[in-house]
């Protein structure tokens, strides 16, 4: 930087024009700053030095900068070319601003680009961003000749709003894939919580000719083999990472990380967040908390917690969900209670629904049914099913009619097709020996035509995910499973009549 501040002072004892290349060299280093000063001296910046400029402003997250550049731009006679375009796209995204992007639309209809595949791709990608999907595929629909950039872009967007369904309707017309395409739906399916179906697409990808997953593709899948406890499959996936060097990316050692604490190996995810060290970022905290938590390790989340704080590091609301789990867990109802007040008190984080849910848990697990109450009462918004349901799992195990009734109140009226919430009622009732309240939900349930959803299991069996419900004769392999399944009950009911046929001697 010091030697472009002497050439620069060099240009201007001579009065040697070099200012467009001093430009370069300072977006090089990058300092935006100094380059806008030297900008600001030119007369009249040709398009070339704008796109620098803008790309810059871009890359840097300065939207807002990259905005007022381009308007002034525009006011100067300057006029843009594709390649501005395809910045100034990507900015509107980043500032989420409708009326911005279907004013710079315009503007690029009017200037004749609309032959650029690139400022195209930009386009349509903006609009999936902003959230306007039947706009970018109206556009992508128009444009005649689409590259795979283009099919990526649109198909993020399906996944971005949560269809997948689009998405996968769109991924299988492309006429040719690449890496990204992959995991474009790999990603929407683990967003949009179908982990099943992210699972088997990334099988399929391996299968795939010449596709290698990259270091996104396996921060994507890694979350689903977490919630599927598909433990084989992700100690697989780490080991592809390790050998090809994605293990340095934190993102996928982050991932390994809540794998393995969610599939129950929590003190081989000790060792990964030992590993990571020095890199790690506040999701490799709360994930190792959330693990240490959910396994009932309390003491040890909440030993993490003030080592955390001891390091500078500032919790989040997704580390108190993991440090009121702990407490519910171990039955620490007064740090739970320090804990929850700390919240707003120390570092001005607003507790949200979650750690509502875990605090009247928390309260009701103890016998404080009542003070859990208050506080479903005092929530700033509405309780959700997850509040009341933790309240009337409490009221179960503690036989408590008056609030239970309160709470399968509200479930009925935000749940009304769930069953569950009528059988734990009616339970609470069979306890209490109250039989009348037990055949008015029974009779509420068979007029409001309610059943009980059939359970499912998840299988994991030579790298891949099977799904069964009760008596499932979907699976291709279902007469195999059933003969085998018909041998060990045999087998079973041999072994307990030789048992029972056992003489008893006398003495034993």
């Amino acid at each position: 930087m010091n030697q472009l501040k002497q050439i620069h002072a060099y240009t201007l004892r001579s009065g040697i024009d070099h200012v467009k290349t001093l430009i370069v060299g300072v977006l090089n280093i990058p300092n935006l700053s100094y380059a806008r000063k030297l900008f600001d001296l030119i007369p009249k910046p040709t398009v070339l030095l704008y796109n620098k400029l803008i790309q810059a402003y871009s890359s840097h997250g300065q939207c807002y900068q990259c905005v007022s550049l381009y308007s002034q731009m525009c006011l100067q006679g300057c006029l843009p070319n594709q390649h501005t375009f395809t910045f100034v796209f990507a900015t509107c995204a980043a500032l989420s601003s409708p009326c911005h992007g279907q004013m710079l639309h315009t503007h690029f209809v009017k200037s004749g680009f609309e032959s650029d595949v690139f400022a195209l791709t930009a386009l349509v990608d903006m609009y999936t961003k902003l959230g306007m999907l039947a706009s970018a595929r109206q556009k992508f629909d128009e444009i005649k000749v689409r590259d795979i950039p283009t099919w990526n872009s649109i198909i993020a967007g399906y996944a971005r709003a949560g269809d997948m369904e689009g998405a996968l309707e769109l991924f299988g017309s492309m006429p040719c894939r690449n890496v990204v395409s992959w995991t474009a739906m790999i990603s929407g399916y683990s967003q949009n919580g179908q982990y099943a179906r992210a699972l088997r697409m990334f099988l399929m990808m391996e299968k795939a000719k010449d596709m290698r997953p990259n270091e996104v593709t396996i921060a994507s899948v890694l979350p689903a083999c977490a919630n599927l406890g598909a433990l084989e499959v992700g100690e697989r996936i780490e080991a592809y990472a390790r050998k090809n060097g994605f293990f340095k990316n934190l993102y996928v050692s982050n991932a390994v990380l809540e794998m393995y604490a969610r599939c129950g190996k929590i003190d081989i995810a000790w060792q990964v967040f030992d590993e990571i060290g020095s890199r790690r970022s506040l999701c490799s905290w709360n994930s190792m908390i959330l693990g240490l938590a959910v396994h009932g390790r309390c003491n040890e989340a909440l030993e993490l917690y003030d080592q955390m704080l001891r390091e500078g590091i500032a919790p989040d609301d997704v580390t108190f969900v993991g440090l009121l789990l702990a407490c519910t867990h171990g039955g620490l109802v007064i740090k739970g209670r320090q804990l929850f007040h700390s919240m707003e008190a120390n570092f001005h984080i607003t507790p949200k629904l979650e750690h509502y849910g875990c605090m009247v848990d928390l309260l009701g697990r103890s016998g404080d049914l009542q003070e859990a109450y208050e506080l479903i009462k005092s929530m700033p918004m509405k309780p959700d099913s997850v509040v009341w349901g933790a309240l009337l799992g409490a009221c179960s195990f503690h036989g408590n009619i008056e609030l239970a009734e309160i709470a399968a109140e509200s479930l009925f009226q935000l749940e009304p097709r769930n069953p569950g919430n009528y059988v734990i009622l009616s339970n609470i009732y069979a306890s209490a020996g109250q039989w009348a309240g037990v055949a008015k939900l029974r009779k509420l349930m068979k007029g409001g035509l309610i059943t009980k959803a059939a359970g499912y299991s998840f299988i994991e069996e030579g790298g891949q995910i099977h799904k069964f419900i009760v008596e499932d004769r979907s699976h291709p392999r279902c007469d195999e499973i059933y003969v085998l399944l018909d041998g060990v009950f045999a087998e079973m009911r041999l072994q307990r009549e030789e048992a029972d046929c056992e003489p008893e001697f006398e003495g034993q």
